[in-house]
């Protein structure tokens, strides 16, 4: 279940924002107990609702059943933010930056794996071009989130991965997810 609908966050900002103020942004959102509590729960699949972000940013509040994510995927030219509101959220990321096209393939070095476990009330901003996967690995409890960026998605390029393998699985626009 998703929904597509406005939720105005007080704070936001006339000009593009940097990512230290969607960090900002999201932290203060996460902290929101109202905000958080008004997000409908599926026990089944990821709901989100699209929030007003700051400076024109893209913004959403996402709920996490227990054992979903995302898959490995990155945000294309935008830079963004994200904090967990509510359980434990996991993220695995590559510390390299990836071609911006022209490839369906490439095998990884070693030692660019990231991973962080990201608790209620932690958050992180990431750059342009970052590739990762966030998960809810508990098997009992939602885990609800905040994420902004800016630019708004142009597109999601989603991958698969299979041991140093990364390949390019399928190019995502915004008509596909709104």
């Amino acid at each position: 279940m998703s929904q597509s609908v406005s939720v105005p966050v007080q704070g936001t900002e006339a000009a593009a924002p940097t990512a230290a103020q969607l960090l900002d942004f999201v932290r203060r959102a996460a902290a929101d107990a109202r905000l958080i509590a008004s997000l409908p729960l599926d026990p089944e699949g990821r709901t989100w609702v699209r929030l007003d972000g700051p400076g024109g940013s893209e913004a959403w509040l996402i709920g996490w059943p227990p054992g979903t994510g995302t898959g490995w995927h990155d945000h294309a030219e935008s830079f963004g933010a994200f904090a967990t509101a509510r359980g434990v959220l996991r993220e695995n990321s590559l510390a390299v930056r990836l071609p911006s096209g022209g490839w369906r393939a490439l095998e990884l070095n070693e030692g660019v794996d990231r991973e962080r476990l990201l608790r209620a009330g932690q958050g992180r901003a990431f750059g342009r071009h970052h590739v990762h996967e966030v998960l809810n690995e508990s098997r009992a409890e939602h885990a609800v989130s905040v994420h902004a960026y800016y630019p708004p998605l142009p597109l999601i390029r989603r991958f698969s991965r299979t041991g140093p393998v990364l390949r390019l699985e399928q190019v995502e626009r915004p008509e596909d997810w709104q």
